[in-house]
């Protein structure tokens, strides 16, 4: 027969044991992590025009979060409403996706990844001037200069054929 102070002895030295540590979660790191981090900073947006300087529309920060698995954009324009969107590569698909947000009610999914050197993600966003759901395919791309392209264009007829939507340029600050 064991006895209580036999039990309590053994207990105490049980809770006294250290912990094996639970492993830690895979690190958001490598190239598809990576692929969008062009995009990170502090920025001025500006309407890409090919002459001229134009005037400035939003100011957007683009941050790493959640501990370098998710990259958050802030968008602050001049005027109109403010929005957000988190972007994410997803090993289960292999692909990016992004959440937007905007200052009105709703929000819009975007999905898709790397093309080369630049980061192109599509999602229905609004609709057309006959009410019809518009897909709209944004391609964000590094200039020359450092500046990184954000060109949209939308699709009434799921794809088959684009139009220009928008076109922004976004310059570090300084």
């Amino acid at each position: 027969m064991i006895s209580f102070l036999t039990l309590l002895v053994a207990q105490t030295a049980a809770a006294e044991a250290p912990a094996t540590p639970p492993p830690a979660p895979p690190r958001c790191e490598g190239p598809n992590h990576e692929a969008f981090d062009f995009w990170v900073g502090e920025w001025d947006v500006y309407p890409n025009a090919a002459t001229g300087e134009p005037a400035k529309v939003a100011e957007s920060r683009i941050e790493k979060v959640s501990a370098g698995c998710a990259i958050r954009e802030t968008w602050m324009p001049l005027q109109g409403r403010t929005g957000s969107s988190l972007s994410a590569y997803d090993p289960a698909t292999g692909g990016w996706h992004q959440l937007w947000v905007g200052g009105a009610p709703g929000r819009v999914f975007f999905d898709g990844g790397p093309v080369g050197e630049n980061m192109v993600l599509t999602g229905y966003w609004g609709k057309d001037a006959e009410g019809n759901p518009s897909l709209v395919r944004m391609t964000y791309s590094v200039q020359g200069d450092g500046s990184v392209r954000q060109y949209g264009q939308a699709s009434a007829d799921h794809g088959v054929t684009w139009s220009d939507s928008f076109d922004l340029i976004y310059r570090r600050k300084e």
